[in-house]
């Protein structure tokens, strides 16, 4: 979600959306219909990639991109696949997010039509920083200890360190 903001953000900073302008604002609210997450483990068919397919021709709202997230995409079918290559290859004003845990999984023909990044595990002394700094902001008390705990737990996930913090959060301050 962070790469669909940041190609649309308004005032750019280094490659990093501002987090101030409008269009990052309405994507935090979830007001942004021009950013639309698709999960492919229930929506593998030929059918939905040919529904996809037609809602590419509108031009975007409100931003400068459409963009589609497309989640655990290893999952489309063979068929789902082909019928998503003539999408990449001459994209209107839109950006796909072809995101997955299992890249060996996607055929050539879809790896060489897209730009690759791999994602890491977040180092577990930043998890810890970023748990403080949430607890210092929510008035939340964690101590070092507690906040290493939460992120060894977390195991390299900022989400989860942070469910992990807010179900302590749950039982006091």
């Amino acid at each position: 979600k962070i790469l669909a903001k940041a190609v649309n953000c308004l005032n750019i900073k280094d490659g990093d959306p501002c987090l101030e302008c409008e269009m990052c604002r309405m994507t935090a609210e979830g007001e942004n219909t021009d950013i639309v997450e698709i999960d492919a483990a229930s929506n593998n068919s030929v059918d939905s990639i040919r529904e996809l397919r037609e809602q590419v021709a509108f031009a975007p709202a409100s931003s400068k991109y459409r963009v589609y997230i497309i989640d655990e995409v290893h999952m489309l079918t063979i068929s789902a696949f082909n019928a998503l290559l003539k999408t990449l290859e001459e994209p209107p004003d839109v950006v796909f997010i072809l995101a997955t845990t299992e890249v060996h999984k996607l055929p050539a023909t879809i790896l060489s039509r897209c730009q690759r990044f791999d994602f890491k595990r977040i180092d577990s002394e930043k998890i810890c920083e970023r748990i403080q700094y949430i607890a210092e902001k929510e008035g939340l008390t964690v101590t070092k200890d507690a906040a290493s705990l939460i992120a060894a737990s977390a195991d390299g996930g900022m989400r989860d360190a942070l469910s992990i913090l807010d179900l302590c959060a749950s039982n006091g301050k």
